[in-house]
């Protein structure tokens, strides 16, 4: 198999940085992390960030159809032609940004929920989470590779350094559990750090529902924006845009003592006072 390395010399190329382009060069891992994503030959797959195809030809081996999504056009294009010479003839390139891809229109076409796969760039890992978990209800399971500090932070429990943002909203409506550790080396350019693949299951629906999930996703962010202040402070000072009365008054009708922060709260806990605050915005 020819290298990532080889493969963008021939045809002139870089990685982009900016993209957090980093390809995966070893053919064995590829093929592990598909055995292991519980994929079937009925399954539709989407790939976040198809780049050089060095998971989307296993995937399209193993599943019924492929939907590749693939924002830089230059690499769009040379994977146009490694998908021919690997004869996968069931993969529909998408040259977007995965945050452009109606997730639930995908779903509504192909009439089954999606398993999606991808190596998730750092810098928008957090907003691609977010759009999949809004558009949960068309994903059967997700197979999501991230740097490992990341990784760590969303399988992160209450009470801990690197619980936040990404581990409330994710363990509010998903299992979460690792399936396997790629070594750095074993991409093209070598990253900082290593690697961990994440299998997502989203719940048929959540232990504790909020009553509105665009507005919980907006008090979790508002709540960790500040990590080192008090909950009441760290709202108050939030895009949230609550007086620090205020602020303390929900806190406590939601039985939350206003001086905590917001890494010691349960999942349970941020559903009460998202839903508390989404109560009082309602308020003639």
């Amino acid at each position: 198999m020819t290298s990532p390395a080889q493969i963008l010399r021939f045809q002139n190329l870089l990685p982009k940085k900016q993209f957090g382009q980093n390809f995966l060069k070893d053919p064995s891992t590829a093929q592990m992390i598909v055995q292991r994503s519980d994929l079937t030959s009925g399954d539709v797959a989407l790939e976040i960030g198809a780049g050089l195809g060095a998971l989307t030809v296993p995937i399209a081996r193993a599943a019924r159809k492929v939907y590749a999504v693939e924002k830089d056009g230059r690499l769009a294009a040379v994977l146009t032609g490694i998908l021919a010479s690997s004869e996968c003839r069931n993969v529909t390139l998408v040259h977007k940004n995965i945050l452009d891809v109606d997730i639930n229109q995908l779903a509504r076409e192909e009439g089954c929920r999606l398993v999606v796969f991808g190596n998730l760039p750092y810098n928008i890992s957090s907003q691609i989470l977010i759009h999949l978990i809004m558009a949960r209800s068309a994903v059967r399971h997700c197979v999501l590779m991230f740097q490992k500090e990341l990784a760590l932070r969303i399988m992160a429990p209450p009470g801990t350094r690197d619980y936040g943002r990404l581990s409330v909203l994710l363990q509010y409506c998903a299992e979460v559990r690792r399936i396997a550790d790629v070594k750095a080396g074993l991409f093209y350019p070598r990253p900082k750090v290593d690697s961990e693949v994440l299998a997502v299951d989203f719940k048929e629906a959540p232990e504790f529902p909020a009553d509105d999930e665009a507005f919980f996703i907006k008090v979790v962010k508002a709540a960790f924006s500040k990590r080192r202040k008090t909950l009441k402070n760290a709202l108050a000072g939030s895009d949230l845009a609550l007086e620090a009365g205020i602020a303390e008054q929900t806190l406590k009708a939601a039985g939350i003592e206003p001086a905590r922060r917001a890494e010691t709260l349960s999942v349970e806990e941020f559903v009460r006072l998202s839903n508390v605050l989404y109560a009082l915005g309602k308020m003639p």
